[in-house]
C-alpha cells in the first residue's frame, strides 16, 4: 500500500521580510540618533525612529493578512503546521538568547566591574585613579561626573505591572482552555481581558518612565544603572508591544469566527510568546528592581 503524502504549500515570493528589514534599519538609526541628540525638543532621530515603528507595524499587519488569507483558504497542511511550530520555537529561543545577553551585561556590571573598581582582587588603587571616592555598591547612583539619581523601587508601579502580567498569563490560559472546549463566549471574554491587561501594562510602564525622568532623575544619562535599567525594561516593553499586537489580531480573528479546537496555531504562537514575555518580566523584576 502506497503512503499518502500531503502537499507542502510553498508561498509566493513576499516583500514583507525586506519591508521588515527596512523598518528595523530605521529603528536602529533613529534610536541611536535619539540617544545622541538627547535633550533637544525635536531631534531628527525621533522622527526616523517613528518612521521605523510605522514601517514595522505596516509589515506586521500586511504579513499577518497574507498568512490569514492562506490559512483560511485551506492551503496549510499538518506537515506545514509542524514547520510553523518549530519555527516559533526557534524564534522564542533566539529571543531567550537576546535577553540572556542583556542580563549578562547586568551581571558583569554588578558582580565583576563594580567590585573590581572598588578594590577587589588586590586592585586597591583603581578606584582612586579612575574614580576618586567610588563606592562599590549597587545600584550605582552616582556617575563619574558627579551626577546623582535615585533607584526605582520595586513597590508601586513595578509591582502592579508584575501582577498585571501574571494575571494575563492566567487569562490567556483560560482562553486556550475555552477554545479547546469550543466555548466561544468564554474565549472572547478571556481574550479581551488579556489584550486589556497588555495595554494596561504598557500604559503603566510609560507612567513609570515619566516618574523616573521627572521625579527620580533616572535617565539614560544616569550611568551604568540608568543604561541597564532602560535597556532591559525598554526592550521588554517592545516585546510586550509586539505580543499585544499579536493578541489583538488573534482576538479579531476570534470575533470573526476563526480557529477551531484542532486548528488554532496562531493562537498558540501568540500564547507561547506571551508566556515567554511574562517569564522574562519575572526575572527582570527580581534582578532589576528587587535584588
Amino acid at each position: 500500500m502506497k503512503e499518502q503524502y500531503e502537499k507542502y504549500y510553498v508561498p509566493a515570493q513576499s516583500p514583507w521580510p525586506f519591508v521588515g528589514a527596512v523598518g528595523l534599519f530605521f529603528i536602529a538609526v533613529g534610536a541611536g540618533l535619539t540617544v545622541m541628540q538627547m535633550g533637544k525638543e525635536a531631534s531628527s532621530g525621533q522622527y526616523i525612529l517613528l518612521v521605523g515603528v510605522a514601517v514595522i507595524l505596516y509589515m506586521l499587519f500586511g504579513w499577518f493578512k497574507n498568512v490569514i488569507d492562506e490559512s483560511m483558504a485551506g492551503l496549510y497542511s499538518k506537515q506545514l503546521d509542524i514547520s510553523f511550530r518549530q519555527g516559533m520555537a526557534w524564534f522564542i529561543l533566539s529571543e531567550v538568547m537576546f535577553f540572556f545577553a542583556f542580563f549578562g551585561a547586568l551581571f558583569y556590571a554588578r558582580m565583576l566591574s563594580i567590585p573590581w573598581l572598588g578594590g577587589a582582587d588586590n586592585n586597591a588603587m583603581t578606584n582612586e585613579v579612575l574614580w576618586n571616592g567610588f563606592e562599590a555598591a549597587w545600584p550605582l547612583l552616582t556617575t563619574p561626573s558627579g551626577e546623582t539619581t535615585q533607584a526605582m523601587g520595586w513597590q508601586g508601579l513595578p509591582l502592579i505591572n508584575t501582577l498585571i502580567l501574571l494575571t494575563s498569563s492566567i487569562t490567556i490560559h483560560f482562553a486556550h482552555v475555552a477554545l479547546e472546549k469550543n466555548k466561544r463566549g468564554q474565549l472572547k471574554v478571556f481574550m479581551m481581558l488579556t489584550v486589556l491587561l497588555g495595554v494596561g501594562f504598557l500604559f503603566l510602564q510609560v507612567e513609570e518612565y515619566i516618574h523616573a525622568y521627572n521625579d527620580l532623575g533616572l535617565t539614560l544619562e544616569s550611568g551604568i544603572y540608568g543604561n541597564t535599567f532602560f535597556m532591559l525594561t525598554g526592550f521588554h516593553g517592545m516585546h510586550v508591544t509586539l505580543g499585544t499586537i499579536m493578541l489583538f489580531i488573534v482576538m479579531l480573528r476570534i470575533f470573526k469566527g476563526h480557529f477551531s479546537a484542532k486548528n488554532h496555531f496562531m493562537f498558540l504562537a501568540a500564547a507561547w510568546y506571551w508566556h515567554f514575555v511574562d517569564v522574562v518580566w519575572l526575572i527582570l523584576f527580581m534582578f532589576v528592581y528587587v535584588i
